[in-house]
C-alpha cells in the first residue's frame, strides 16, 4: 500500500494562490508533482508563481540555482505519462465550493489507486461532507495550509468522522517531512485556525463600519498593542474578503450562533468587487 511519507509522486488540483504553493513545497522535498486545473492560464499563472517564489529564496540565499531549477523540472502540468498507479496522496486546492470540490474528488478518487489518501486544503467545509463523496472516507483528511505556503510553518490536519488513525498518521508524518509542523483537530466548522481568526476580521470590520475608528487605527491597535505582525484589515485584504466572508457563512451556518455573522460592510464590499489585493482593493488599495 502506497504511503504517504515515501517520495512518492503527488497530485495537487488547483493553481491558484494556494494550489501553487502546495505543490512548490512538496517538489522542494524531492516528490514529482502533477499540478492541475482545468483552466490553462490559471496553470501557466500558477508555474509563474512557483518560479517568483524560487526566485526570492535564492536572492535571500535560502536556496541556490541549481535547487531552483530541480525544483521547477520536478512540476509537471502534463497529465499524459503521470504515474498516477504511484502516487501517495493528492490535495485539492480549488476555490471553496462544496459542489466543485466533490467533483474533483471523484476525478482523484478514479485516478488514483485504492492505497493513496485524499487531502482537502479546505480553510472551512466540512471534511467528512467531502470523504462522503468518495469511496475511501477512511483515507480522506484534510490538510489545512497556512497562505503563504513555502513560508508559513502550520499545517492543521483535520480528522474526518470516517478518517483512520493510520491516515491522520501518515499525514501528520508527510506534513513534517515537508518541514511543516502538524497539528491534528476536529472537523469543526472554521477548525482552530478560522474559527478564531475570522470573528475577530469581522469585528474588526464592524468596528470600522460603526465609526470607531479608521483603517489604520484599528490595524495599529492590533499590530502595536497585541503584538501582531498584520492588522487585522491588512489581513482580510491578504486572504481575500469573499474568502472571509465565505468562512464567516460557515461559521454561522454550522454554528447556529448569532456571533458569527458577518458584517454588512463585507458583504458590500464583495457584491462592489473589493475582494483586497488580487482585486487591487480592499479595506485598502493596491495601485
Amino acid at each position: 500500500m502506497p504511503t504517504a511519507t515515501a517520495t512518492r509522486p503527488v497530485v495537487v488540483a488547483g493553481a491558484g494562490t494556494m494550489g501553487s504553493g502546495i505543490a512548490q513545497v512538496f517538489a522542494a522535498s524531492g516528490r514529482q508533482v502533477l499540478l492541475v486545473d482545468p483552466v490553462e492560464t490559471a496553470l501557466k499563472k500558477g508555474l509563474g508563481v512557483i518560479e517568483k517564489s524560487l526566485g526570492r529564496l535564492v536572492d535571500k540565499g535560502t536556496i541556490d540555482s541549481k535547487a531552483r531549477e530541480e525544483t521547477l523540472r520536478r512540476i509537471s502540468v502534463q497529465e499524459a505519462g503521470f504515474p498516477f498507479a504511484e502516487c501517495a496522496i493528492a490535495v485539492e486546492a480549488v476555490p471553496e465550493r462544496p459542489d466543485l470540490k466533490k467533483s474533483v474528488f471523484q476525478m482523484l478518487d478514479q485516478k488514483l489507486p485504492p492505497g493513496a489518501i485524499l487531502a482537502t486544503n479546505t480553510s472551512s467545509i466540512s471534511v467528512t461532507e467531502l470523504a462522503a463523496a468518495t469511496r475511501r472516507p477512511a483515507r480522506f483528511v484534510g490538510m489545512h495550509f497556512m497562505n503563504p505556503v513555502p513560508i508559513m510553518q502550520l499545517v492543521e490536519i483535520v480528522r474526518g468522522l470516517e478518517t483512520s488513525d493510520e491516515t491522520v498518521a501518515e499525514t501528520v508524518d508527510l506534513a513534517r517531512a515537508l518541514g511543516k509542523v502538524p497539528v491534528v483537530v476536529a472537523d469543526r466548522p472554521g477548525f482552530v485556525s478560522n474559527r478564531v481568526l475570522m470573528p475577530m476580521i469581522n469585528e474588526a470590520a464592524f468596528a470600522l463600519m460603526e465609526g470607531v475608528a479608521d483603517r489604520e487605527a484599528i490595524d495599529t491597535v492590533m499590530k502595536l498593542g497585541m503584538n501582531h505582525p498584520m492588522g487585522p484589515l491588512a489581513l482580510a485584504d491578504l486572504i481575500g474578503i469573499d474568502v472571509c466572508l465565505d468562512i464567516m457563512e460557515v461559521l454561522h451556518r454550522g454554528f447556529g450562533d448569532s456571533k458569527y455573522r458577518a458584517c454588512p460592510l463585507l458583504r458590500q464590499m464583495v457584491a462592489a468587487g473589493r475582494l483586497g489585493r488580487k482585486s487591487g482593493r480592499g479595506f485598502y488599495e493596491y495601485p
